[in-house]
């Protein structure tokens, strides 16, 4: 069972301070507890890429982090570059502040400009900032991200003002039905935290205590 729930995190390092050798441990563990994903800054793609060759964990990168205030054209730019470099899933920011001026029609581009970058190359996640919206745009948000193609929504970049919670992940899992993914992200540091935000609905964990969680569910299974 801790081999299925490490199947469902992105062992995630996107602090600006992260140094190369982080980038090789966080691999290293990533091949060693058979993690989904590295999730890095896009700088370290191309490393992370050598690093996992010939192994099954994904590279997975950011785009538009943390704040989702570039424009589309600069989103699929970084998209295009990032998948160029060896990553083969994105998780993109959504344009907040569109989303809460009630502009749905630059939310679709914004997110359109990465699915299509992104389309028969990589999976794309869209991160809402749940911490940041309303329940009402949190549901439209995740309403533009499935009209737009997205493979996931994300709950959080994590460098916001909160990170994610059960009951926004329940309300997503509702929201999207049970075809798109989920992606609890922010906060997720526990084999408690991965336990709860998978009963409630989401198909991946985005954290950066990836192994401690891991280790968590083996001690537990020990009793």
């Amino acid at each position: 069972m801790s081999e299925t729930i490490a199947k469902m995190i992105d062992h995630t390092l996107l602090k600006p301070e992260v140094t190369k050798e982080q980038i090789r441990k966080l691999c290293e563990e990533a091949k060693n507890y058979r993690f989904a994903s590295v999730c890095v800054n896009p700088t370290w793609v191309s490393y992370a890429s050598e690093l996992l060759e010939n192994s099954d964990v994904k590279v997975c990168t950011v785009i538009g982090f943390p704040l989702g205030a570039t424009t589309p054209e600069t989103k699929a730019f970084e998209t295009t570059n990032a998948i160029e470099n060896g990553a083969t899933e994105v998780d993109m920011v959504l344009n907040i502040g569109a989303l809460k001026s009630q502009n749905d029609c630059l939310v679709e581009k914004d997110i359109k400009a990465v699915t299509a970058a992104a389309k028969g190359k990589a999976l794309t996640k869209v991160i809402i900032e749940t911490s940041l919206l309303t329940d009402e745009e949190k549901v439209k948000a995740c309403e533009l991200a499935v009209k737009c193609g997205a493979d996931y929504v994300k709950t959080s970049t994590g460098f916001s003002t909160g990170g994610a919670t059960v009951e926004d992940v329940q309300l997503m899992r509702q929201t999207v039905g049970p075809e798109i993914g989920v992606k609890a992200s922010g906060g997720v540091r526990s084999v408690q935290d991965a336990k709860a935000m998978i009963t409630a609905g989401a198909t991946r964990i985005g954290a950066s205590s990836g192994v401690a969680i891991i280790e968590g569910y083996t001690s537990e299974s020990d009793y």
